[in-house]
């Protein structure tokens, strides 16, 4: 074997290697961000920032479900989820796509997919991190569908590709059951919000089809 195949050779062996370290610390570290973030957001619901906006539904004759398009900063691109429930009700339920790891994760999923989590990560539940709001509302035939189909999205969204599966597909996945027209996936998150709203002129109640 020339000495330049046998450079080829380790070259390729140091990428396999490379390869299944990251794939085991992505793994290792996945679980422990799911804790992590999992008892950050429990001590965020206990508390003031779990709080939504105060609503009358009285007043604005809407609702008295919603689900709340939100966006917020995050140390890199930012995230874009979803905050629903009942406006009479304190408590809000969080979806969201992330990738379920650190930084390693993260930075592979800008070229293949990685593992994913769908409930509240750090920060969601905060009002301080928050940078684009949109809040839509539903009857309560109309919330069970949603709220339903949120659900399943969760339970099928495995993986995490920050071109293909990412934040703001997820969310307008929701919005297009909905009926709301969505922008492109590639915006960032709290562009992606704004633009939402501006596409469906702030529209604040959405009324499902029948044949959904």
């Amino acid at each position: 074997m020339s000495n330049r195949s046998k450079r080829s050779g380790l070259r390729l062996l140091g990428c396999f290697a490379v390869a299944a370290l990251l794939h085991g610390g992505i793994q290792s570290a996945a679980a422990s961000e799911v804790h992590k973030r999992a008892a950050d957001a429990n001590a965020l619901a206990s508390g003031e920032e779990s709080k939504p906006a105060p609503l009358s539904t009285r007043k604005l004759g809407k609702g008295p479900y919603y689900v709340d398009f939100r966006a917020r900063t995050a140390a890199s691109w930012g995230h874009a989820f979803v905050w629903y429930g009942k406006t009479s009700e304190r408590k809000v339920e969080v979806a969201g796509l992330t990738p379920a790891g650190d930084t390693a994760a993260y930075m592979l999923g800008y070229v293949t997919w990685v593992p994913s989590e769908t409930g509240a990560s750090y920060g969601d539940l905060d009002p301080d991190y928050l940078t684009a709001s949109y809040r839509v509302y539903l009857s309560e035939p109309d919330a069970k569908k949603v709220f339903a189909y949120i659900q399943k999205l969760k339970a099928n969204s495995p993986v995490w590709s920050a071109e293909v599966s990412n934040c703001t597909a997820f969310i307008g996945d929701i919005a297009s059951f909905m009926g709301l027209k969505t922008p492109v996936r590639w915006l960032r998150p709290e562009n992606y919000v704004n633009k939402l709203k501006e596409m469906n002129g702030g529209r604040q109640m959405v009324s499902l089809s029948p044949e959904q």
